[in-house]
């Protein structure tokens, strides 16, 4: 006599009903990588104007898809802005600095 234990197949029916659940997918993520895959392809065999505007499209619909860390990005770019002004009104103060410099030490040399 064998004993086929009941509850294995009610184990694996309930897995088989989660497996598929098509409100999880992200189609959009899925169509801006396939169109920055098929772009990238398209500009590397020389098609550039169909890669272009593949990759275009993707980039569009990866924007779409990622609206908070755009806007995220956006409202941070004015400080990104602003500390690559300081940056390099430091280096044109160094510059003016090293400037004057050899400006004294080639009066230096030459006297």
């Amino acid at each position: 006599m064998v004993v086929v234990p009941l509850n294995q197949a009610e184990k694996e029916a309930r897995m088989e009903r989660q497996s598929w659940r098509p409100e999880g997918k992200n189609w959009a993520l899925y169509a801006a990588s396939g169109s920055l895959l098929a772009g990238g392809i398209l500009l590397v065999t020389g098609n550039r104007r169909a890669g272009l505007i593949t990759a275009a499209s993707g980039t569009v619909l990866a924007l779409l898809d990622q609206q908070d860390t755009v806007r995220e990005w956006w409202n941070a770019l004015p400080g990104y802005i602003d500390k690559a002004q300081d940056i390099l009104g430091k280096v044109e103060e160094t510059v003016a600095e090293v400037s004057q410099q050899r400006d004294r030490l080639h009066k230096i040399l030459t006297q």
